[in-house]
């Protein structure tokens, strides 16, 4: 692991101080990479660009047999849980910070985010939602499936049959990373990441990923990947447009 990147398992740790304040009343679309929030924009907003790499060893997807309901499920099915690109970027990390500027809140939302059941695999693999918001799963496989949370803690648990083209909403009342999984399908896995903030995105397929809005300041960021944990780094976001990142991450 490079230096400046701290490896860190659950919430804990000293908070970094942020100096910045919003100063301007004006609202503008702010949630990274889906658009359904609001947030307060600031006088000298800035971007946050950058990129998720893997500096371990890259070994071949794992394949999971598929065990039921082979007619539509197929032979086996790629785990999915890293996936990483020709040049090292990771897809489906989360990056956002680690403490938000001040003020900073969700103010409405947008047509929810969805999950789909397609070919015994959920699609997208990660999600975001924000607090208070309403997730909605679709089931476009013509067979039975079932939602199922697992380690959650702070919001209620769900254990729901799913026909065909039923949609299932389900609504998130506080901040966590809730795995959710197939009962019939045991290789399904999803993940729901409830944001308390609006300073919350995803990496796409080659680990690049945008922050805007961003008021001058210093953050802490924090990346989390569902098999390489979570890492920190410090940063400073100036009078600059744009600031550049790389955050690397290592197997446990």
């Amino acid at each position: 692991m490079s230096a400046g990147l701290v490896s860190r398992h659950g919430r804990g740790g000293a908070k970094p101080s942020t100096k910045s304040r919003l100063t301007k009343a004006a609202c503008l679309l702010a949630c990274i990479g889906s658009g359904w929030a609001v947030l307060a924009a600031t006088a000298q907003a800035a971007t946050i660009k950058g990129n998720v790499r893997f500096t371990g060893t890259v070994v071949q997807p794992k394949a999971l047999a598929v065990t039921s309901d082979r007619y539509v499920c197929g032979e086996y099915k790629d785990a999915q849980d890293l996936i990483v690109s020709a040049d090292r970027g990771i897809r489906n990390a989360v990056v956002s910070l680690e403490t938000p500027p001040p003020g900073a809140k969700w103010y409405g939302f947008g047509p929810p985010p969805q999950i789909d059941q397609n070919e015994c695999v959920f699609i997208p693999r990660v999600v975001l939602v924000p607090v208070g918001g309403t997730m909605e799963f679709l089931n476009s496989d013509r067979l039975l499936h079932n939602i199922r949370s697992r380690n959650i803690k702070h919001n209620r648990a769900f254990n729901r049959t799913q026909p065909r083209a039923r949609t299932i909403p389900i609504t998130f009342a506080k901040s966590e990373i809730v795995q959710v999984g197939c009962d019939l399908h045991s290789w399904m896995r999803s993940w729901v990441v409830v944001a308390d903030h609006p300073f919350y995105t995803i990496t796409g397929d080659d680990g690049e990923f945008t922050l805007g809005n961003v008021p001058p300041g210093r953050y802490t960021l924090e990346v989390w990947q569902e098999v390489l944990g979570t890492v920190t780094m410090e940063i400073t976001v100036g009078n600059e447009s744009v600031t550049d990142v790389t955050i690397e991450m290592d197997t446990p």
